[in-house]
């Protein structure tokens, strides 16, 4: 998959109004994630991905500043990280970085998101893993699906 194709996804499945907020909700969600597993695991991952998607997991993955990677972080934590990164409400950042996701696992065919998805806490990996229709994070207060960009 090319950039391209792999932010046209995005944009579509997470239903965003421009090709830059898909660019921003990728950003968002790999650069959260890169905190969240092991370095080695971002790194392999990035190395699956289109350049300037696995960008996004390295920049953070290998930032000499960078205090650790793999740390732990309830789910709540996770999805506000990528509101806070994505300047949008916690809810509608759950519900893109999902569709992220969904978009990695495919051009990545798998393999490596199953490892992914093993390196997470259960909550986390369920809901981040939930696909572009499922449902809302634990305490997002409702459905995180959503029309319209806000970008």
């Amino acid at each position: 998959m090319d950039h391209d194709t792999f932010i046209g996804q995005v944009q579509h499945r997470a239903h965003l109004d421009s090709r830059g907020a898909a660019e921003t909700a990728t950003r968002a969600t790999l650069e959260t994630l890169a905190e969240r597993v092991p370095a080695g695991l971002a790194d392999k991952l990035a190395a699956q991905l289109p350049r300037e998607v696995g960008e996004n997991l390295r920049r953070v993955a290998t930032a000499p500043d960078q205090p650790a990677t793999g740390m732990h972080m309830s789910n709540r934590e996770f999805f506000e990280r990528v509101a806070t990164r994505a300047q949008a409400n916690t809810a509608k950042a759950a519900h893109e970085a999902r569709c992220v996701m969904e978009v990695v696992s495919e051009a990545t065919g798998g393999s490596l998101t199953e490892k992914v998805r093993q390196s997470l806490d259960h909550d986390l990996a369920e809901s981040l893993f939930a696909g572009s229709s499922g449902n809302s994070y634990p305490g997002a207060g409702g459905a995180a699906r959503g029309g319209g960009g806000r970008r």
